[in-house]
C-alpha cells in the first residue's frame, strides 16, 4: 500500500506535502492547545494538511532528571480535548507495549521512537492496534535496512505505514542526513509515504553533556533539501520559547517563524511535485 488516506489527508509520496507539527513534549494543557490552534492557524491559511504531534511521556531520555510529560492518562485527556475541539488528527509516540491500545483510543497515528522500531513486541502491539504507524528510521540502521522493520509490521497485519527519515550517527554525538538514503528507502520500501524530521536531524551533543544540544539555525537548510526528493511530508516541532523548552529546544523551531518556514517549503514542494521523474541510467 504505498498511498492511503486519514480521514480527508492523501499521504503520498506524490501528493501534495503533509505536515507532522507540533511540540515536544505536554509541557501543560494550555501550552499545547495553544500551539495546536497556532498550527491549524497557518496550516489553514497555507492550505498544508496538518497531523499535530506532542509526546505524553519521553521515556527514552538521556538523563534521569529530564522532564517526562504528564503520562498516558492525562496526556491523553489533553490530546484527546485537542482532537475534539480542534477537529485535527493527532499522533503521540508509544514507548510501551501496555499503552498501545490506550493510546489508539486517541491518536490517529501512533510512532514508534527509532530506538525501539526493532523491539518485536512493541512493533506487534502497535501493528495490531490498526492504527496509520510513523516508524521513526533508527540511527544506527541504513536506508536499505528499513525493510525489514516494514515486513515486521506487514507481517502482524498493518499496512498502513509511513516511514521518517530522522538522520544517522555519524562517528559519536552527532547525526548526518543522507540525502541519497530517501531515494532508497522508497525504493526498497514499498514505495511508502516517506517523512523528514527536521527538528530530531538537527541534534548534537556537546562533550560530557547529559542533554541533546541542536543546530535549529540549519532546520529550514535540511528540510529544503529532503522536500525537493518528492517525498510526502516533514516532521517538525516547534515552541514559543525555545532556549526555556522543557525537552530538545535547541533544535526548535521557534514558533512565530512557522508560517514563513512553510510557506517556502510548500513552493518548493509544489514546484517539484509538479515535475515528471527523470530515470537517469
Amino acid at each position: 500500500m504505498s498511498s492511503f488516506n486519514l480521514g480527508n489527508i492523501q499521504l503520498s509520496n506524490k501528493s501534495d506535502f503533509v505536515l507532522i507539527g507540533g511540540v515536544n513534549v505536554l509541557e501543560s494543557r494550555d501550552f499545547a492547545y495553544d500551539a495546536a490552534s497556532y498550527y491549524k492557524e497557518v496550516c489553514n491559511k497555507l492550505k498544508i494538511p496538518l497531523i499535530f504531534k506532542a509526546s505524553y511521556d519521553k521515556a527514552n531520555r538521556s538523563s534521569f532528571d529530564s522532564f517526562r510529560g504528564p503520562g498516558i492518562i492525562k496526556g491523553m485527556e489533553i490530546l484527546n480535548e485537542i482532537k475534539q475541539k480542534l477537529c485535527i488528527p493527532i499522533v503521540s509516540d508509544v514507548h510501551n507495549i501496555n499503552e498501545a491500545e490506550i493510546a489508539s483510543e486517541v491518536c490517529d497515528v501512533i510512532q514508534i521512537p527509532a530506538f525501539l522500531a526493532r523491539q518485536t513486541d512493541l512493533v506487534e502491539a502497535i501493528a495490531k492496534t490498526r492504527r496509520i504507524v510513523n516508524i521513526k528510521k533508527p540511527q544506527f540502521l541504513s536506508p536499505y535496512q528499513v525493510k525489514n522493520i516494514i515486513d515486521k509490521f506487514r507481517h502482524f497485519g498493518n499496512n498502513k505505514l509511513l516511514i521518517c527519515e530522522r538522520g544517522t550517527n555519524f562517528g559519536y554525538d552527532n547525526l548526518v542526513v543522507d540525502m541519497l538514503g530517501f531515494g532508497v528507502i522508497k525504493k526498497s520500501c514499498y514505495d511508502l509515504p516517506v517523512f523528514f524530521d527536521v527538528t530530531h536531524s538537527l541534534q548534537c551533543r556537546e562533550i560530557n553533556s547529559s542533554v541533546s544540544q541542536g543546530r535549529r539555525e540549519q532546520s529550514l537548510d535540511l528540510a529544503k533539501a529532503a522536500i525537493s526528493l518528492k517525498i510526502a511530508g516533514l516532521f517538525l516541532e516547534s515552541h514559543p520559547e525555545p532556549n526555556k523548552a522543557l525537552c530538545d529546544g535547541p533544535s526548535a523551531l521557534p514558533i512565530k517563524q512557522l508560517e514563513p518556514f512553510l510557506s517556502q517549503i510548500k513552493q518548493i514542494d509544489s514546484v517539484v511535485k509538479k515535475q515528471s521523474d527523470l530515470v537517469i541510467n
